[in-house]
């Protein structure tokens, strides 16, 4: 067995998970594709949070680059290089539970959006939920579509950082492993 190669496998993964997150927390700036909104700080406070950016981004990006490196060095060389690896995707684990709960929470706040020449969180304290009744979201006037877009981003959020952390547990699984067993071997 070994866990370097298992190592490269799961940074591999982390990379487009990272990048996906990245994107729609960026992408979360600009509904209706409109610069408008965020010159104007008409975006949902939940996407100031950055937690696509920093948490499922950077917070996901450096673990991925340390376990990626600890699987180059044949195989896992040290035992030690393992032991940081359960260090770095507890990192990993840390970021995307953040984003996570940040796109939870700006899911259910809702979109901020205009609703009677006013811009406000129409759904926010609402007794029933947006998410299953369609017919309310005509509330929103402006930006167009603005429901769709942010249930969208912030859905593809949760599971870009589902993904990301059931990695980096696997990791620090693999990294234990590999802590305990010491370095696999290379087979020709």
């Amino acid at each position: 067995m070994c866990s370097g190669k298992c190592s490269r496998c799961i940074a591999g993964t982390l990379y487009p998970l990272v990048l996906i997150s990245i994107i729609c927390n960026i992408v979360l700036f600009f509904p209706g594709w409109n610069v408008k909104y965020v010159k104007e700080k008409h975006v949902t406070e939940e996407v100031y949070y950055m937690g696509g950016l920093v948490g499922g981004g950077v917070m996901v990006l450096i673990p991925a680059l340390y376990i990626h490196m600890t699987g180059e060095q044949g195989c896992c060389e040290t035992r030690f290089g393992m032991f940081l690896s359960i260090i770095f995707a507890a990192v990993g684990v840390a970021g995307a539970v953040y984003s996570f709960i940040v796109a939870v929470v700006g899911l259910d706040y809702g979109p901020l959006c205009k609703v009677d020449d006013q811009w406000t969180q129409p759904f926010k304290d609402s007794n029933i939920t947006y998410l299953t009744h369609s017919q309310l979201w005509v509330k929103c006037l402006e930006p167009k579509k603005v429901v769709q877009f942010n249930m969208g981003l912030f859905i593809t959020l949760m599971v870009t950082n589902c993904l990301q952390a059931l990695l980096c547990a696997i990791q620090m699984i693999n990294g234990l492993v590999g802590c305990l067993c010491g370095p696999g071997k290379e087979q020709p």
